[in-house]
């Protein structure tokens, strides 16, 4: 990962991991809780592709695993993440630019529904019930609601931002003078000789064409 997707995709999870603990964890809705961090994720893996979206999926987790007040192993929601990054990148645009919401809406609630099964199928593996005792089916619809409801609000603006840092005025320049070298070594033919070269090759040889039509010229007019 280059180090403009990196500064990026830190400063987003740290600001979404600080405001999901500390506002939207405090609401006290019935259900689930809001899953910022997950829609953060999610705007960025549909930017950067599925390994870019596994590796921040990753970290994000993580960070979030060992955030007060963690009440679960470490690393079980890094795991998590970091399949719903790695499937949601897998959905990429070409150009990472999506001409309808209705794919991304799609995504956010294929996500929380799958984040949510996942988290508690993990949660099932080393022991923790509590997805049974609060109802598994109350949480995966206030999950996909409440993701859903926040996402226009979310997901638009990370993948705007993600866009830009990818807009990078001197990797542009760059990249286009390494693209001018090599469609130059592809004029060349390989045969050693530069496209400089050959310009002035060609432009002594209209030089001397000149030169012998104007002597012929002047010989008519002197006979």
């Amino acid at each position: 990962m280059r180090v403009n997707r990196i500064l990026l995709s830190t400063v987003l999870v740290v600001v979404a991991l600080v405001v999901q603990v500390s506002v939207l964890a405090r609401l006290h809705l019935p259900g689930a809780v809001p899953d910022l961090l997950l829609l953060t994720v999610l705007g960025l893996a549909m930017v950067y592709g599925h390994v870019g979206g596994a590796l921040i999926g990753f970290g994000a987790g993580l960070l979030a695993d060992l955030a007060p007040p963690a009440d679960h192993a470490a690393g079980r929601y890094a795991l998590v993440l970091c399949v719903i990054g790695y499937c949601a990148g897998l959905i990429k645009p070409e150009n990472g630019q999506v001409k309808s919401a209705t794919g991304p809406m799609v995504t956010v609630v294929a996500a929380a529904i799958g984040s949510t099964l996942l988290y508690a199928g993990v949660g099932a593996l080393v022991g923790d019930t509590a997805a049974r005792h609060v109802g598994l089916t109350g949480l995966l619809f206030s999950a996909a609601l409440y993701d859903l409801l926040l996402a226009p609000f979310v997901v638009p603006g990370v993948m705007a931002l993600a866009r830009r840092a990818e807009n990078d005025p001197l990797s542009d320049a760059g990249s286009s003078a390494r693209s001018t070298d090599i469609s130059s070594g592809w004029l060349a033919g390989g045969t050693g000789l530069k496209i400089g070269g050959q310009r002035n090759g060609l432009r002594v040889k209209a030089a001397r064409a000149r030169t012998a039509r104007a002597g012929r010229i002047k010989g008519v007019k002197r006979l």
